[in-house]
């Protein structure tokens, strides 16, 4: 088999991969396949289908074989040799090996995986060395799988209702460490489940930055939503109005609660606190608007400010009730999107400063590939 029939092979796994319930034990055992044929073929003294009168055996199919590890159960095609046996490094080396791997496939997607990097950990497996174009496979096969999430086509696909937000990591640019975001925007299909549909990076927070992030959405296929859940940022709000005409826009009662209590003494924020809730709980929309109004009336002089961004934005927070067959505890916030936020930033602290934007967008994006293939396995989110 030619390379060029091998990567294509390879590219074919790779999709296989994709479609499985647990990613990252794919490219474990993806890994693990790729690291065998080249301890086959050096022990060998070729590759397959090589002439070459030096080679010390001949390879002779395949074997499945089973293995355990902490992540969960693989099952691999182990090489045959006619002469001489051949014994996976996984089976010699099983403990230190599966962590090198493990460790391997968490730096790809941290600091992507360099020629040093990948010779020294086939070093501690008994592999003399790797060729760059041996590394450079690999190191395609990661990252395409990342590639292709992000980049998928959303044709056929419609999200009547879609959350946006920003998550920020300290990353080094051009030199320097920044603070950068990346976009997430979660959509919910038609059968109620939860994907992941955007993930874009981005220097700041800006009208720009959200409408190409929107024109983005568009040109993959992406429909107008229905509703639209977010944070009150200027610019978004903005290029939500522009690129999706006649959607609605429901501000997150809960970024807006806090927005509200920054002009509230500290000790009276959990009783204000308690009176703001019921707002958002009442039957109606009118309901809710009276005890606004009412709250507004007791507390107008004592806290001023508070009440003046109440009033200002209780409508674009008060859109839920606009759909009133959908769960209002589930769309009048974007309290999705702060868990997701909570649970990437907790795998993602060990890091500390990200060497660069790419290893930044990888590690998210292999994260979230985790989380979408999840949602798509669990009942419906809303209905």
């Amino acid at each position: 088999m030619t390379q060029k029939q091998d990567t294509t092979k390879m590219d074919a796994m790779l999709w296989q991969f994709m479609a499985m319930e647990d990613p990252m034990l794919g490219m474990l055992e993806w890994l693990c396949s790729r690291m065998m044929e080249i301890e086959v073929t050096q022990q060998v003294g070729a590759d397959k289908n090589e002439q070459n009168k030096e080679r010390s055996s001949y390879r002779s199919g395949y074997r499945p074989r089973r293995l355990d590890t902490r992540m969960g159960t693989v099952y691999l095609m182990v090489p045959k040799v006619r002469k001489g046996g051949y014994i996976p490094f996984f089976v010699t080396e099983r403990k230190r090996s599966e962590a090198a791997l493990l460790d391997v496939i968490q730096q790809a997607y941290i600091n992507g995986v360099s020629t040093r990097k990948m010779e020294k950990l086939a070093q501690s497996l008994g592999i003399e060395s790797m060729s760059s174009s041996q590394v450079s496979e690999i190191t395609k096969g990661l990252n395409e799988q990342a590639t292709d999430f992000r980049h998928r086509s959303l044709d056929g696909h419609r999200y009547p209702v879609i959350r946006v937000d920003a998550m920020y990591e300290k990353v080094r640019y051009d030199g320097r460490v920044i603070s950068m975001a990346i976009q997430v925007v979660c959509g919910v299909n038609e059968e109620g489940k939860r994907e992941v549909v955007a993930i874009e990076p981005m220097l700041e927070e800006s009208f720009e930055s959200y409408r190409y992030l929107f024109d983005r959405l568009k040109e993959r296929g992406l429909r107008i939503p229905e509703l639209v859940i977010s944070d009150a940022h200027k610019g978004l709000q903005k290029a939500i109005r522009e690129c999706f005409p006649g959607s609605c826009w429901q501000r997150c009662k809960v970024h807006f609660m806090r927005n509200i209590l920054v002009h509230v003494p500290h000790k009276e924020k959990e009783s204000f606190a308690g009176k703001l809730k019921l707002i958002w709980q009442a039957g109606t929309a009118e309901d809710a608007k009276a005890l606004a109004s009412q709250l507004a009336e007791n507390y107008r002089s004592r806290f001023p400010n508070a009440i003046d961004i109440l009033e200002e934005g209780l409508e674009d927070s008060l859109s839920y009730y606009s759909f009133p067959t959908l769960d209002f505890r589930k769309i009048s916030s974007n309290n999705l999107m702060e868990r997701l936020n909570k649970e990437i930033r907790r795998r993602t602290r060990v890091i500390g400063i990200f060497p660069n934007t790419d290893s930044y967008v990888r590690l998210i994006s292999v994260y979230l590939i985790e989380y979408t293939e999840e949602w798509s396995i669990l009942k419906s989110y809303l209905s």
